[in-house]
């Protein structure tokens, strides 16, 4: 693990993914995200070579990857951990996060996930909002769709971490993108470019600056459409309203219901 500078007091931690810190004037630093079970050890003894110590945790949503870590941290070094209000349900037994993992038993879940049980000392309403933590206000934005109560977080450096809301470019080619749905993840994607941040930190190492967040979100947006097989969108100019002698449409009609029906080809050649 190393430990590389962002901006102001903004870091980051390198390990299996980026966990951003903020380091507060007293050496305490604030976690973004606390990483997997095996990474605990070498996490913990890099914030004591450095000379720091843990404040308090937001996590950004309740996978293995992002929270196994929380409630230890919490309970060794009585701090706060801050969470979103559906993932602290999500995050709240063994039962709950089986959620993910449908087709597991309950003793291999309790083997594989007993590490992120755990109960937040801050549920976050799930609105953008200002967290205030140690005297220092961070923004809260809420990203649905990689899991149901994703946050991105804003320190006051103006450095959005966005955790999994977007896929970094250097793990587009490695990594299947997953999504609980796509279509509130590819909005959410959409809500990164009205944030006037100057970098954006992706969990699966990557930093972006506000210049390159646009192409990045359009290239997510494309590999999920490559991914599912989509090779070319046409937008046609033709209106249901403004042309009534060739569909139906509802609002021409003022509430006279009828049906239509249509027939999408796939492959081959449509006779």
């Amino acid at each position: 693990m190393n430990l590389k500078h962002i901006q102001g007091n903004t870091w980051v931690i390198e390990g299996n993914q980026l966990i951003p810190i903020y380091i507060l004037p007293d050496k305490r630093c604030i976690l973004m995200d606390s990483g997997l079970r095996k990474e605990r050890e070498e996490l913990e003894q890099l914030l004591k070579d450095n000379g720091l110590s843990p404040a308090a945790i937001v996590c950004t949503h309740a996978h293995v990857d992002h929270c196994a870590n929380n409630d230890y941290f919490q309970k060794k070094y009585h701090i706060p951990v801050a969470l979103s209000g559906p993932e602290t349900g999500m995050a709240s037994s063994i039962l709950n996060l089986k959620c993910y993992r449908l087709l597991v038993s309950p003793d291999v879940a309790e083997q594989e996930m007993s590490d992120m049980v755990h109960t937040p000392d801050i549920v976050i309403p799930y609105v953008d909002w200002k967290l205030e933590l140690e005297g220092e206000r961070f923004g809260i934005v809420t990203t649905p769709g990689h899991s149901s109560g994703h946050i991105c977080v804003i320190t006051p450096d103006n450095v959005c971490y966005a955790g999994d809301a977007i896929m970094s470019r250097e793990m587009m080619d490695a990594k299947l993108p997953y999504s609980l749905s796509i279509q509130h993840a590819m909005a959410s994607r959409k809500k990164l470019l009205d944030l006037d941040c100057d970098l954006f930190v992706m969990a699966h190492r990557g930093i972006c600056t506000k210049e390159e967040i646009g192409q990045l979100i359009e290239d997510n947006h494309a590999l999920i459409l490559r991914r599912a097989g989509v090779r070319h969108i046409e937008i046609s100019d033709a209106c249901t309203m403004c042309e009534p002698d060739r569909f139906w449409s509802h609002r021409v009609t003022k509430g006279v219901r009828g049906s239509q029906g249509a027939v999408i080809v796939c492959g081959g050649d449509a006779k």
